[in-house]
């Protein structure tokens, strides 16, 4: 009997030991290491939604922009457009307009772009993180470098994806701006003061 509880008791700790060494937590993502480590596991897993809390703050206001100027686009469009410009330019932008959330931006143009296949490539262990006030280097086993800068909160987020989401805000913001010119070009053909044919050129994301 004693043997057996020996056993038991032996199996146990090698257990514990196990969980400990295999489940070991992410270090705080108050580091870069940690905001890295975070954004690795959510490509393994392939929910890349969850990268979103990792971006920096510009990245982040970006996808909501991106988000909101495509659904305000999409009311002009469906009010004031006529077939088949209507249904054509709305297949266009109701992906992004539609989506609950900046973190659904940022997966819908991540795939779309390639970025995960990127990332999939390149992520690897983390063998040094270099460290220079709120900016951060993160550098992999595989030589490559990601920077992230120390947002507000503390999080560290990831600057890749930066400037491709601020250009597409702002296209996003231009196309609204032509779609609503447009408009009111189809309104006042229905009213009778035009040949219904908006004067001002289609956003040029649909080129």
């Amino acid at each position: 009997m004693r043997k057996k509880v020996a056993l038991g008791v032996a199996l146990l700790v090698v257990g514990v030991l196990a969980m400990v060494l295999f489940h070991r937590p992410f270090p705080s993502d108050r580091t870069p290491e940690g905001a890295y480590m975070r954004i690795a596991h959510s490509v393994s897993e392939n929910q890349i939604a969850l990268i979103f809390p990792y971006l920096e703050t510009d990245a982040q206001w970006a996808s909501y922009t991106i988000r909101d100027m495509r659904a305000k686009a999409c009311v002009r469009i469906q009010a004031n457009y006529p077939e088949p410009e209507r249904s054509r330019m709305l297949a266009a932008y109701e992906p992004e307009a539609n989506v609950p959330d900046g973190s659904d931006v940022f997966a819908l143009l991540a795939h779309q772009r390639g970025w995960i296949g990127r990332l999939r490539k390149d992520l690897s262990g983390v063998i040094r993180v270099e460290v220079d006030g709120d900016r951060a280097s993160v550098v992999t086993a595989r030589g490559t470098r990601y920077p992230f800068r120390r947002r507000d909160n503390g999080i560290w987020g990831i600057t890749i994806f930066t400037a491709d989401l601020m250009a597409e805000a702002e296209r996003a913001s231009r196309d609204l701006a032509v779609i609503t010119s447009a408009a009111e070009d189809y309104d006042r053909g229905r009213d009778g003061g035009s040949d219904g044919n908006p004067t001002r050129d289609h956003p040029g994301s649909l080129n």
